[in-house]
């Protein structure tokens, strides 16, 4: 029987899209991926950016000239730390429902489609398959994200450790609100920053910290049910991943196969546990490419690449059944024929393998 942990190809995709109209974009979602739709980002708002859209809540924030920024030596930044951390405590100790604390909530201000996303779900005569929200992961805001000095706020502990907490309520908020749909719920953490892993630019960043960051933020959303994935838009030690209690990992198939398939234990490992693949067969990153390629082209690809997965060894049934298809990336920074051209391929290819490979 198909379930969450056994989804069988079916189609789901990365949270950014080119339009200006949330409803609209919402509308786009569920034409292509009925089965697992998801709430939208429009980064042609710039509340809505990967960064800007979890910041609200967390203790220092200051926006000066348009630069959004933790502010760690304003008079009252001490306060702001021992306010966050009741919340947090309140919370993790059962004292008070998650939904009911603002400082962890998603805004319409900030995430608009995610209230249209629950309006829309809410009109539809039956429950989805499961229905898929996206945050930005730890590694990724803490790097990109800065004091008043410019220092990325990852290297400052304190602040770090209350970035992470803010990202798992904040998860666990979406969980629990996205729960109240009827359906089955996951979440991608977007985690574009490890691409960098290994490189100077993640050089004094250890993998004990980011698994630590991960594994609070993964915890977070599986305490509510849902199943937690982990989306990196480039190459990465996939280990770190595969290692990890994460339930999902999402990389892009199409351009970096061969480096993903060099974890051939952790990968098996994975596999073996239950872990669900969620391949990037579309490319987002070229435009050349994605004019290049179509639905018979992306099918090769993948049915080669499958084969060398089985060739490890693994049940090819296992695979199947554990298998997500998506695009490589978000399609917001597309052109609108092209972000089309992904969702439309994306649920082709879904639809031949459901059909060729597994029959259904």
């Amino acid at each position: 029987m198909q379930s969450p942990r056994h989804p069988g190809c079916l189609p789901v995709l990365i949270g950014s899209l080119p339009l200006e109209d949330h409803r609209e974009a919402t509308g786009l979602v569920l034409s292509y991926t009925p089965q697992i739709p998801l709430w939208v980002q429009l980064p042609c708002y710039a509340q809505e950016g990967m960064m800007r859209q979890f910041l609200p809540g967390l203790p220092g924030l200051t926006v000066r000239d348009d630069r959004w920024f933790i502010d760690s030596g304003r008079d009252d930044f001490d306060q702001q730390l021992i306010d966050f951390f009741e919340d947090y405590m309140a919370v993790s100790d059962g004292a008070v429902d998650i939904l009911g604390v603002d400082r962890f909530a998603l805004t319409e201000e900030t995430a608009r489609g995610f209230f249209v996303f629950l309006d829309e779900i809410a009109k539809l005569s039956g429950a989805p398959f499961a229905v898929k929200g996206q945050i930005t992961g730890p590694i990724t805001l803490g790097t990109g994200i800065r004091d008043q000095d410019g220092r990325a706020i990852f290297y400052d502990t304190n602040i770090r450790d209350a970035m992470v907490k803010h990202l798992a309520m904040q998860a666990k908020w979406q969980t629990r609100r996205l729960a109240q749909l009827g359906s089955p719920v996951i979440i991608f953490i977007d985690e574009p920053a490890l691409a960098g892993f290994g490189s100077s630019e993640l050089i004094s960043i250890t993998v004990e910290e980011i698994q630590a960051g991960l594994a609070e933020v993964i915890a977070a959303i599986q305490s509510e049910g849902g199943l937690a994935g982990v989306h990196v838009c480039a190459n990465t030690d996939w280990s770190l991943l595969l290692k990890s209690q994460v339930d999902i990992v999402n990389f892009d198939a199409f351009g970096y196969f061969d480096r993903f398939i060099l974890y051939q234990d952790a990968l098996k490992t994975f596999l073996a546990r239950g872990g669900i693949i969620a391949w990037g067969v579309v490319p987002t990153l070229n435009a050349d490419d994605i004019r290049g390629v179509d639905q018979e082209t992306l099918m090769a690809q993948w049915q080669a690449r499958l084969e060398r997965v089985t060739a490890l060894g693994v049940d090819r049934q296992t695979v199947l059944r554990q298998s997500l298809i998506t695009p490589a990336c978000g399609t917001g920074s597309l052109s609108r024929p092209l972000a089309e051209k992904v969702l439309a391929l994306t649920r082709q290819v879904s639809e031949t393998v459901r059909q060729e490979v597994l029959g259904k």
